[in-house]
């Protein structure tokens, strides 16, 4: 049995302002588009918590400070590849708002997602963000959801 297998990694920050809303973007791609947190890829070498910085500051324009790591998402088989997402909760922040190609990026109190399209899954991912009790969201091979 190897003990290797080819990973890609990424992040995503569940950023929060003063008021409690929470920073969302809605993803103009094809097949995850919708209502999502930032985020992106981290790249080789790179470190994972300024993979996190970067992608915010490129997404959003906002440079996050003392983000902490809350949990990992991961689907096991995606498109041949284990897909592993680091999740990050931070809540300061300096910078000014702005959107980029990814999508257009606004303040959300968490209460109206319901009246957004999201990404495929979405309340289950934040619940992995906000419950201190799970530390993982985890896709099996059939697209079951465990949260662990």
């Amino acid at each position: 049995m190897a003990r290797t297998e080819t990973v890609i990694l990424t992040n995503m920050c569940l950023l929060r302002d003063a008021q409690g809303r929470i920073l969302v973007e809605n993803r103009v791609d094809e097949h995850w588009g919708g209502i999502a947190l930032p985020g992106g890829h981290v790249e080789p070498g790179e470190p994972f918590v300024a993979s996190m910085v970067r992608e915010m500051q490129e997404e959003t324009g906002l440079t996050v400070e003392h983000p902490k790591l809350c949990g990992i998402c991961q689907f096991t088989h995606y498109q041949g590849y284990r897909y592993i997402v680091l999740l990050f909760c931070a809540d300061r922040f300096s910078g000014e708002l702005h959107s980029s190609e990814e999508g257009e990026v606004f303040w959300l109190d968490r209460r109206n997602i319901g009246q957004y399209k999201t990404v495929p899954d979405f309340e289950r991912i934040l619940e992995a963000f906000e419950n201190d009790d799970i530390s993982e969201f985890f896709y099996d091979t059939d697209f079951n959801i465990q949260l662990l």
